[in-house]
């Protein structure tokens, strides 16, 4: 199984790799649009910026790419933000794949949302061998608004997106690298079941 992780303008790219590795499975990192559509698996990791992040995959023709992608696609944090449609943060269009616009956290919360939370999750297969509720490893200043592509949500004082799923593109907000048996459980059955 070939499985590509994009590069891009964003950070904790690293993680997802070394995450990949203890499955068994030796990820390629490339910007590379063959690659990337000759994958068996995508995978579009990040913690950044929205909108220099969407300008690097503009400036490479990298969001023509992702939205042409018929493989099973994974988002994670700013990965599953820019697969939604607009995002606050610097007043970013970003790819359209989820109908979900991302917000700023209100003034009132502590920001970033940081550390561990729990998500409420449907019985969708990429959930198999995980109990609802389940703890996940947030990092985020910016969330994903319910919508319904929404498959599992968080609260953190409002609710938000957890999971969203839409045909074979799938995001989740927290780092299943970082989040211990569920997260690992949830890349197996991204990697595995799907």
């Amino acid at each position: 199984m070939k499985v590509v992780v994009i590069k891009y303008n964003a950070g904790n790219i690293k993680s997802v790799m070394l995450a990949l590795k203890r499955l068994g499975i030796e990820g390629t990192l490339t910007d590379n649009p063959e690659e990337i559509l000759s994958a068996d698996k995508v995978i579009f990791p990040g913690q950044g910026e929205a909108k220099s992040a969407m300008k690097y995959l503009k400036e490479r023709g990298l969001d023509k790419v992702i939205q042409s992608i018929e493989k099973p696609f994974l988002g994670i944090c700013l990965g599953l933000q820019l697969l939604c449609s607009h995002s606050e943060e610097g007043d970013t269009e970003c790819l359209g794949i989820f109908d979900a616009k991302v917000k700023k956290f209100p003034n009132d919360l502590k920001v970033p949302h940081m550390g561990w939370n729990i998500g409420t999750l449907s019985d969708h297969i990429v959930f198999k061998g995980i109990k609802s509720p389940a703890y996940f490893y947030f990092v985020h200043s910016y969330y994903a608004e319910l919508c319904e592509q929404t498959i599992s949500q968080t609260d953190y004082m409002l609710p938000f997106s957890n999971v969203l799923q839409k045909d074979n593109f799938y995001a989740i907000q927290p780092h299943p690298e970082k989040s211990a048996e569920a997260g690992e459980q949830f890349f197996r059955n991204f990697l595995f079941e799907l």
